[in-house]
């Protein structure tokens, strides 16, 4: 067994690790873990947007899932010279001045305000609100330049704000805070220095306003507008940050022990799992890469050179260095992509968990089995019903806004809606109308990119929507116009980790050329039907002006 990496990836709802070699590029072993805690949605309140999860989670996940691919793949430990860890983001947590999660300890345990605040958690709607009207009002720089002009309430800083705001407690206590990439990346390295710590310069770039332009994180005085707390916090987080080709340091004894490794082992610096999964992808310019499951994260990569002083609008940051060294990473996204269509069959399962399930009038086995039937087929029932109504057949018109609008142009406090709704229309109807509107939030994306002089002659993509419907794919080229390539490993985000661990121990000589050998190959590709390109384009330009009309009126009418 020669030389091999792992790379661990983090997403909403499960941990998986891959066990690759950086001498074939071959994937030797993987192993998923869901998280328990977050599978009962402990700590969560969906009717006021909180979403939260335990790091326990998280923990127990890690040890499982690279000791699973060990006893697998039998490697000799000392052969794993790497691991890097990517997760979603922005998903911050509070820690003390000794390094601990604050729900790692008894006093916290079962304190949501000081659980993982994950990337879907719009509870600080109102914070985002005061840090764009402070940056655009303070009279000094705008911190909100290079993540598109808005700041949102998925970041960093929004989110400490809130929490400090409604619970005194976990404030008083939390030292620092870290970003889940940096702190799991932490927890398994020897130096528990929290000032010398290497963070993520994907994290602190693309969500904490950090940029070399400045020195690093806002201000003082400008924290201090928003609250005396944050402008005390920055001392205690960092001024520089790293790219994730970078070591961070190595495997410390006691997990060395945990997993059966050696402390030999480089643990890169953490990343996003978005920016990880480009890399796996082989991103490169001119290539935008969809990250396609609960919602969308889009990555590009530009020469510096080319981007020059520009700033993009209302996207997600653009930041030197976040996916590949020595380019521009750009980052944009939507808040709901599959969840749009996991919100639909939620709702269509109610009257089976209501009726079907507490039914008297047959068996518990039956039920069951009938449950399950359903759960598992009522989406390709959905989409073989969908694709069967004539292209002239009328369709609802459908938002994407179901958890708020990501770019371009965020706004976190947008709502969804349907429109031109008959008695003709049924559930099939309604879906597609839905897969229409995700399509249409992405061709948003690419016009936004497009109108701001960034070329893109591809989309490669990625994720469980991306490898699971070529209904929605086709449809997807259809809108966008452009070709789109789907690549065949549903692990790309943990392979892009493992291209960063393999730099970081010195196996690869760059992101480039570790992308080549470990990255994954494209499986299928949909190019653009000219008749369909015209159909979804007049869909399109209904479902623009049911946008600009819920947008205008959105808070007269929620």
């Amino acid at each position: 067994m020669k030389d091999c990496v792992i790379g661990l990836d983090y997403g909403t709802d499960s941990v998986r690790a891959v066990l690759v070699s950086t001498v074939t590029g071959q994937e030797l072993g993987s192993s998923v873990f869901w998280y328990p805690r977050w599978k009962q949605q402990k700590y969560c309140n969906a009717s006021i947007n909180q979403f939260r999860q335990h790091p326990a989670d998280h923990i127990e996940g890690l040890e499982y899932t690279i000791k699973e691919v060990l006893a697998q793949t039998q490697v000799d430990p000392h052969m794993v010279k790497g691991i890097c860890i990517d997760t979603t983001g922005s998903s911050p947590l509070p820690m003390n001045s000794d390094g601990v999660a604050l729900a790692m300890t008894p006093e916290f345990a079962e304190d949501a305000d000081a659980m993982m605040v994950l990337w879907k958690d719009h509870t600080s709607i109102a914070e985002a609100e005061s840090i764009n009207h402070v940056a655009r009002n303070w009279g000094g720089i705008d911190y909100t330049k290079y993540v598109g002009g808005i700041y949102s309430s998925e970041w960093f800083w929004a989110k400490i704000l809130h929490i400090a705001k409604y619970n005194t407690k976990v404030k008083e206590a939390a030292f620092t805070w870290m970003e889940h990439c940096d702190y799991m990346t932490y927890l398994l390295i020897e130096n528990k220095d929290l000032n010398t710590f290497r963070r993520s310069r994907c994290a602190a770039g693309h969500k904490a306003m950090w940029s070399e332009e400045w020195q690093g994180l806002p201000n003082e005085a400008f924290l201090g507008e928003l609250d005396p707390y944050l402008a005390q916090l920055r001392d205690r987080l960092y001024r520089d940050t790293f790219t994730s080709d970078l070591p961070a340091g190595y495997l410390s004894k006691e997990w060395a022990d945990r997993l059966g490794l050696t402390t030999n082992t480089t643990i890169a610096v953490g990343t996003f799992d978005a920016h990880a999964g480009a890399v796996g992808a082989g991103i490169g310019p001119r290539n935008l890469v969809r990250v396609m499951g609960t919602s969308t994260c889009d990555i590009m990569v530009s020469e510096p050179s080319t981007i020059s002083d520009s700033t993009i609008k209302g996207i997600c940051g653009q930041v030197d260095g976040s996916v590949i060294s020595g380019m521009i990473g750009l980052e944009a996204g939507q808040s709901g992509f599959g969840d749009v269509l996991a919100w639909y069959k939620e709702m269509l399962m109610w009257p089976i968990e209501n009726f079907v399930v507490k039914s008297e009038i047959i068996t518990d086995a039956q039920k069951q089995m009938l449950y399950k039937e359903i759960d598992e087929h009522i989406i390709v029932v959905l989409t073989t019903h969908a694709k069967s109504l004539p292209i002239e057949e009328h369709l609802p018109t459908a938002l994407d806004w179901i958890n708020g609008r990501r770019t371009p142009d965020a706004d976190q406090s947008l709502k969804s809606a349907l429109s031109g709704l008959s008695l003709g229309t049924k559930a099939p109807h309604i879906f597609k109308s839905l897969i229409y509107a995700i399509c249409f939030g992405s061709k948003k994306i690419v016009e936004r990119f497009e109108s701001e002089g960034v070329v893109i002659d591809k989309i490669t993509g990625i994720g469980g929507v991306a490898r699971k419907s070529p209904y929605i794919m086709q449809l997807l080229a259809d809108t966008l116009d452009k070709p789109i390539y789907v690549v065949s490993s549903d692990y790309a985000p943990a392979l892009g980790a493992a291209v960063y661990a393999a730099v970081a121990a010195g196996l690869c000589d760059d992101v480039a050329t570790g992308s080549a050998l470990l990255g994954s190959k494209v499986e299928a590709s949909y190019m653009p039907n000219p008749e369909n390109v015209l159909h979804m384009q007049t869909y399109y330009e209904t479902y623009t002006t049911l946008a600009n009309y819920i947008e205008i009126n959105n808070k007269k009418l929620y």
